[in-house]
């Protein structure tokens, strides 16, 4: 089992700096460097504060100057909003600056927030179209004299320029929840993202179980990789990961907000939420967080996390955002890498 970090500046407040942010954000990234993580994984999104990345390679490629080790991903670009000649340069270009050290997740997104305002119309149907187009074209991109004549794109002869320093090129993984979407991944050589957001481990399983049915479908693929991507926290005592859970749930809360859209949104930020309207919320709750993501102690976190690994995912995710703040954040990283990551050395 591999560790890796995922996290985005995370803004909740207009009082937050956004400059302290990015700073405390790449500090954190330092740690998970040095600590020994296997990868860093960023996403894009576009006029949320809640989670402000508008194009993780410029992030990413920061982090290339301030890491050694760890591989960098975009967890996620968003397939619909990239042409497929932009995306397989800008990916290329980052590799070569990166050192070989780039690994591009691709997802057709989520929030219909974004949907409407930078592709008006699009559809979460369409989306998904786009990201089963884009893959295939920035592959053939990547490998030069490539034409595309598709329901998205068209375009004459073309090579990415440049062309990436990995060869093929970068590992691609797509963020894959329906059966069809596991089977596209397995079909064309790609790794697998899944999340189970806000349900437990029987979500986890059933993740599972769809990439070993995509896995079974095609037997002609080498096995690709999987990685469960799950809020995390290592607490220090009970009392410390309780305090997680509301945290956490609160995090949810937003998260379901933003994704409902249905909500006044000014400057970025999104109208707070009342108390009663978090504790009136029918499926999140705080003692739900407790129970269904990985929050506790280290010998509990550590007993979760096996069961992952039995199940055969290769990569285990440290979902970060979480509305804590930087120092519950620094800390329950700094307690995964000293606790619970040498369990599986």
């Amino acid at each position: 089992m591999k560790f890796s970090l995922f996290i985005h500046m995370e803004r909740v407040s207009a009082e937050d700096d956004e400059k302290r942010l990015y700073d405390e954000m790449i500090e954190l990234c330092r740690i998970a460097d040095e600590g020994g993580m296997h990868a860093i994984w960023t996403g894009e999104h576009h006029g949320m504060n809640f989670t402000i990345a508008p194009n993780p390679l410029l992030n990413l490629v920061d982090l290339a100057r301030r890491t050694k080790n760890v591989r960098l991903g975009t967890g996620t670009v968003i397939a619909p909003f990239w042409h497929p000649i932009r995306l397989a340069g800008e990916a290329a270009m980052a590799d070569i600056i990166m050192d070989g050290r780039l690994d591009l997740g691709i997802a057709r997104g989520a929030y219909s927030f974004e949907y409407e305002r930078i592709m008006p119309g699009l559809d979460a149907w369409n989306a998904g179209g786009r990201m089963r187009e884009l893959i295939p074209a920035v592959k053939a991109l990547w490998q030069g004299d490539y034409s595309h004549d598709g329901q998205y794109w068209q375009f004459p002869k073309t090579t990415s320029s440049p062309k990436p320093l990995q060869q093929p090129g970068p590992p691609i993984w797509v963020a894959a929840r329906d059966p069809n979407s596991h089977e596209f991944a397995v079909a064309n050589g790609c790794n697998v993202q899944v999340t189970p957001l806000h349900l437990g481990d029987e979500e986890v399983v059933s993740l599972m179980e769809r990439f070993n049915a995509a896995c079974a479908a095609h037997p002609e693929v080498p096995r690709p990789k999987i990685m469960v991507l799950r809020h995390t926290y290592v607490a220090d005592s009970e009392a410390d990961a309780e305090l997680a859970a509301e945290e956490i749930n609160r995090f949810y809360c937003y998260f379901g907000a933003w994704f409902k859209n249905d909500r006044p949104i000014s400057q970025g930020l999104i109208q707070q939420l009342t108390e009663d309207e978090i504790a009136a919320h029918p499926f999140y709750s705080a003692a739900a967080m407790r129970r269904n993501q990985i929050i506790g102690e280290a010998p509990e976190v550590i007993e979760r996390i096996r069961s992952y690994e039995a199940l055969g995912y290769d990569e285990f995710s440290m979902w970060l955002d979480s509305g804590m703040s930087f120092e519950r954040k620094k800390a329950s990283l700094e307690r995964l890498i000293r606790d619970v990551m040498p369990a599986f050395a």
